[in-house]
This record gives C-alpha cells, structure tokens and sequence, in this order.
C-alpha cells in the first residue's frame, strides 16, 4: 500500500452529535482553553484538510493563531502554519474566502477532471488545483498529500469528510470534543452521515485519553497501529 499521512481527525459536537445548529449562524462548541490546544495540534501538523462545504459555511482562516508557535515553525524552515487542502465535487469556491486569501503557506484544492479547468481559471495563483479523475477518492487525496511531504494530516471536518476518511478507514487518530449541550434538530449537521464503518459492535475503537478541558471533553481514540499517544501535537 502506497504511504499516507498520519491524519488525525478533530472535531467538536453537541451531546447529541450535532456540529452546528439551522438556527445559529456559528455554534460554540469549544471554550478558549479548548481552542488553545487546537491551536497547537495545529502547529505540529504539515496540512489541514476541510471540505468545500465548510470552506462556503464557516470561511475558516485555518491558521496558528499563537506567535510563538508561529515562530517555532518558522525556525525549524517551515511555513508559519499548516498547508491548506479542501475537496470540492461542484468547485463552487470563492476565490475571495479566507482559505485562499490568508497566510503564506501552500493551498491545495482536489477536484475531479471534469471541475478542474474552470476552477483552475477562477483561482489562478492562489490555489494549487489538483485534478482527482472521474471521481475523488480519499485514499487518493492522502497518497498525493504523502507524496508532496505531507506527514501529519488534521482534517477538520465536516461531515462529510469525517464520514469519508473513517469509513475508507484513512483515520488513526479521533480527538473528539463533546460540549455540554443539546442542539435537538435534525435538519443540523452530524458528526458523521450514514456509511459503513470500520468500528462497530464486532470492532470496538481504543479509547486512548479522557481529558476535561473546562466545561467540555476530550474523547481521543486510537484508530491505527501508528498511533502514538505521546505525540498529540498539543505541546503537552
């Protein structure tokens, strides 16, 4: 099998497993201490993958916040923060999002063949384009990012790109961060759509850390033989 990062997915969701609300235009999920340590998961990772669905929605700048782990890339002859990857089926992305339009560091966009031209002439030098085929495949997406000298992998969501990298089994890492609170809506998005999952009755996943982090949860699983628990990019 052809090499792949390691890819840790992070989230964040409700007690009933929501990650947003129809109601709310940006639901708070975390706290500042929970986003600190994001932030540093961050910085120990050389891409951060989010879908095009989240690129249209919450228009993450996908940065290091902190200057000192800024600096601390930056000294080892890094980018100041992560490359930024997202998958798109339709390539409807606005060139004017803070995706393309923050930070230095490389932007790479997986699209399929059919999508790539047009989505090459609106994005012009602000993204790298990568034609996927007929169809991208995330198996795919992880071997190319490997071969560019991408290690460590965070995707960041949503959904729809959870669901994908677990059920291709592409995951060997969960931080999952559960907020005291019900969204109750099932027009809200959940952490993951229907599919078939490698962890189930017959293949339970190893809960490697429990970790109260002010009025939230860490819920961090180990989904690989490669993970390593004293690794968790968090700077602890």
């Amino acid at each position: 099998m052809a090499d792949r990062p390691y890819t840790l997915l992070s989230c964040g969701m409700s007690i009933d497993g929501y990650l947003d609300s129809a109601d709310v235009a940006r639901l708070a999920l975390s706290n500042a201490a929970d986003f600190e340590r994001v932030d540093a998961v961050r910085a120990g990772c050389d891409a951060i993958l989010v879908g095009a669905a989240t690129v249209r929605a919450d228009n993450p700048r996908l940065l290091v916040r902190s200057a000192a782990r800024r600096a601390e890339r930056a000294a080892r002859g890094l980018p100041e923060s992560p490359a930024k990857v997202t998958v798109t089926r339709r390539g409807d992305l606005d060139a004017d999002a803070a995706f393309f339009r923050t930070g230095t560091g490389e932007k790479l966009v997986y699209c399929p063949s059919a999508t790539a031209p047009a989505l090459r002439a609106r994005l012009g030098s602000l993204a790298t384009v990568v034609d996927a085929g007929w169809q991208v495949d995330m198996r795919d997406v992880s071997e190319d990012l490997s071969a560019r000298g991408v290690a460590r992998l965070m995707v960041e969501g949503g959904s729809t790109m959870h669901t994908q990298f677990l059920t291709a089994d592409l995951a060997d890492e969960l931080q999952l961060v559960v907020a005291p609170l019900f969204v109750g809506d099932s027009r809200s998005r959940r952490f993951v759509g229907d599919g078939r999952f490698p962890w189930n009755p017959d293949r339970r996943a190893t809960l490697a850390e429990v970790r109260q982090i002010g009025d939230v949860v860490l819920l961090r699983y180990a989904f690989s033989p490669r993970f390593c628990a004293e690794h968790d990019g968090s700077g602890r």
